[in-house]
């Protein structure tokens, strides 16, 4: 257990700190990556992280985590993405982690949490499918309860980085007499069993990310019950509202910053004042979204619940995310269209394929017409 009070520091303390473990312990050849990596690829990173109890920087203390608070976290997040660290197995850690401190039960806590430290166990999320994505709660992936089991039938679609997980938590179908969003509950799988397949399918990017998983009478114990029976509806939306949170963190947009600050330095575009204004402009954007992210965390740290704003912030923060992506891409002129790594004088970009991949974005979590409809009725009232 990490024993050492990182909220009793100032937060220029903390950021110094910070800064040393995120340039010193990180492989350097793990850095500025420009896409996912694999679990082979970031398993060292992530063994560093769990070893020196950095991994789950907002869970509580009791749990293995560093128990930061809202202004630590976010300077946590600012010198990771400073210094160019590569994205881990973290459905686990960011959202089922939180989950079940919030939702689960003591046991299943003290079974699942070390396991996320340890990497023993790498989850992925089963929520999607193909004609449940936004309109989530139309799902047909179903369990029945045969004996102490679960017996899971079905497809789930758009699963990232399934193809290196032993786990998935999962969204079924357990009631189909009720509405749709009662007849809804939360499992947890082991993936390395008969009746679970995995196919990977590429992005517009060419690359492997997203998966779909085929359930044939793949079984889980009851135990592995997340909340209660035909509740998981209840469940989801807490995980959901934890991932739109983490969607809207500032996370990416500062990775897209830096590359764009970066590049408007090695182009000449800092001497063009046009240019310089609308550099200028996303950065405020992104520091506002960084302030917002702030207040949110902090509500969630003092067990405080997020609603709408999450919605607010995901639109917000993917969508800067995209038009500072597509500043990069102007700043790189003819350069700007080139698949893989591109050199600009001492250093090498890959620029398109953060690019397309940022197009998904305003899907994950989702998507933004969907967040938008959240808002019109939820904030200003408007008919459905």
């Amino acid at each position: 257990m990490n024993k050492t009070d990182w909220n009793a520091l100032s937060d220029a303390e903390f950021q110094a700190i910070a800064r040393e473990f995120f340039e010193t312990r990180c492989p350097a050849r793990l850095k500025h990556l420009p896409r996912r990596p694999r679990w082979t690829d970031v398993k060292e990173w992530y063994t560093n992280m769990s070893e020196a109890g950095w991994l789950t920087p907002t869970w509580p203390v009791v749990y293995g985590g560093m128990g930061l608070d809202a202004s630590k976290y976010i300077i946590y997040v600012e010198e990771m993405e400073r210094e160019g660290c590569p994205r881990v197995m973290d459905q686990g850690i960011m959202n089922l982690g939180p989950v079940l401190i919030a939702k689960g039960t003591e046991e299943q806590r003290q079974h699942y949490l070390p396991k996320i430290h340890s990497a023993e166990h790498l989850w992925c999320q089963g929520y999607s499918e193909p004609n449940a994505g936004s309109d989530l709660a139309s799902l047909r992936t179903e369990a029945r309860l045969e004996g102490d089991e679960f017996v899971v039938n079905g497809q789930k679609i758009w699963t990232s980085a399934a193809y290196d997980a032993n786990h998935i938590f999962a969204l079924v179908r357990t009631d189909k007499t009720v509405k749709k969003q009662a007849g809804i509950s939360f499992l947890l799988l082991d993936m390395n069993q008969p009746g679970i397949v995995v196919k990977p399918f590429k992005n517009m990017g060419g690359v492997d990310e997203q998966c779909s998983v085929f359930f044939d009478n793949a079984r889980t114990p009851a135990t592995n019950l997340v909340g209660k029976l035909n509740d998981g509806w209840n469940v989801a939306k807490a995980l959901l509202g934890f991932e739109r949170v983490w969607s809207g963190s500032p996370r990416q947009s500062l990775m897209f910053l830096y590359r764009l600050q970066q590049m408007a330095k090695l182009t000449g575009k800092l001497d063009d004042p046009v240019f310089v204004d609308r550099l200028t402009q996303v950065t405020f954007d992104v520091l506002d979204i960084n302030a917002v992210y702030q207040r949110l965390v902090g509500v969630m740290k003092t067990g405080g619940t997020i609603g709408l704003e999450s919605s607010m912030l995901k639109i917000w923060a993917t969508e800067t995310c995209q038009r500072v992506g597509e500043l990069t891409m102007e700043a790189a002129e003819e350069c700007g269209g080139l698949m893989g790594s591109i050199p600009f004088g001492d250093k090498e970009f890959d620029l398109l394929y953060p690019f397309l991949d940022a197009r998904a974005w305003t899907i994950y979590g989702g998507s933004n017409q969907v967040q938008r409809n959240i808002l019109a009725k939820g904030v200003l009232n408007l008919p459905s």
